[in-house]
Formats: structure tokens, sequence, C-alpha cells
């Protein structure tokens, strides 16, 4: 860490790899903080976005990337830990209809818990999380009731919230964009979408399906704004 980062407050990120993710990154470092970031290895089916979280985190530039693995296929009951179909083709009005079978039970409560525990080694007090509420398929714990009630759990469950030593605060910058104006939001800051991956159900190559939920916003949302999805895809 070079002399100017240890002037800016450290946050930690939580870096998945795909398209939100990097764009928080990106928030996160134009808001003056000096960035950490975690990735978190699941058991998920799209272990790829790994693969591409470390390509982000090195090209944005982060003071340290931790990768963790916590195996949540022990629990199954989601089409991205589990032998189960991964919704494709559905138009945006069937996505939004329920929550879908790509639900993680708990994912972002047990994420942003070790994001929190990490934060506290660093003497960190903010979280940086890509979860989003509007163009998506309603996930419970991408809410903003989720995330101001994690706030307060952690104030209240950490020694250094309750010696007052600062006050936890959750960042979800693209919490109401649309996904256009997340892409848009990027690309002036200067995050190289071609680096990231979105997809559910990846391809033989680890080539994006372009059929599963998240591929196909992202893909629409790129062709509402004129541009072509960088990313790889499989057709």
């Amino acid at each position: 860490m070079n002399g100017v980062e240890n002037q800016k407050r450290p946050a930690v990120v939580l870096l998945s790899g795909g398209l939100d993710s990097a764009t928080v990154l990106a928030e996160a470092s134009a808001a003056g903080f000096a960035p950490f970031a975690l990735s978190i290895d699941y058991g998920q089916r799209h272990a790829v976005e790994m693969t591409a979280a470390r390509r982000v985190a090195a090209a944005l530039g982060v003071v340290r990337h931790v990768e963790l693995s916590i195996d949540l296929r022990a629990f199954g009951g989601s089409a991205l830990t589990a032998d189960l179909d991964v919704p494709k083709d559905r138009g945006e009005a069937e996505m939004a209809g329920e929550i879908p079978i790509t639900y993680v039970p708990a994912r972002n409560t047990v994420f942003l818990s070790l994001a929190l525990g990490w934060a506290e080694t660093l003497g960190a007090f903010d979280l940086f999380v890509g979860v989003n509420c509007v163009d998506y398929s309603g996930y419970p714990d991408c809410r903003p009731e989720f995330l101001r009630a994690f706030e307060a759990l952690a104030n209240l469950a950490t020694r250094a919230g309750v010696k007052g030593e600062g006050t936890f605060r959750v960042h979800a910058p693209l919490l109401k964009l649309t996904k256009d104006q997340i892409i848009r939001r990027g690309l002036e800051l200067g995050v190289d979408y071609g680096l990231t991956h979105s997809c559910y159900d990846p391809a033989p190559g680890d080539l994006a399906c372009g059929r599963c939920d998240s591929c196909r916003l992202r893909l629409a949302a790129f062709a509402r704004l004129g541009l072509t999805d960088p990313a790889p895809y499989a057709d």
C-alpha cells in the first residue's frame, strides 16, 4: 500500500466478477476509498466468475483481493448450487413474476457477514455490494429494507460497533439503477466489461449461454444503449 492509499479510508467490496460488482468496485475507488475486494467461491455452477473477479480486481487496482471458499452445495436449494435447471429464454415480465430458482438462500446475508468480519479486522466501516432492486427478479436480499437491517445488525454484533469506534454502512450505489444506467456509469468510470462474467449456466469453454435471465438482461441493456456486449458468448 502506498502513501496515498494509506490516507484513504479502507472499504471491503464484494466482488463476484459480474457486471454489477465490477461497477461497484469502480464506484468505491471513485468515491475515494481504498478498496479491499472479497470474492467467494460458494460451489456455484458458474465458478468461472471467480476467474473474472481476478481479472477485474487486477484491472481496477485493489489494495488486496481475498478469495474464500464456502461450499453452499451442502444445502442446495438453488439452481446455482444444486442439480436443478437454470431457467432459459424468459421474458422480463416472466422474470419479475416470482423469486426464481436461481435465488441462493441467504447468500447476501452470508456474504455481507464475511465482508463485515474482514472489515472489522481492517478497521473499516464501509461495505460495498452490487445489489439491485430495479432491474431484476425481486430477490429478497437485494432490497433496501435488507440493507438497512444488516447495517443495524453490523453495529450491534461487532466490538467496533458496540465500543462506538465507528458506524458500519452498507453502500449499494446500484440499488435503484436500471441495467442501462449501470453500464453507462461503469463505462464512465473506465470499467472493461469484457473482463466480467454474468452467466448463470456457462456453455463449454466458459462462454456465456446468452439465454439465462442474467445473460438476457445484460444483453438487452447493451442493445438498448446501442452497444455490443464485449463478453464472450456461445452464440
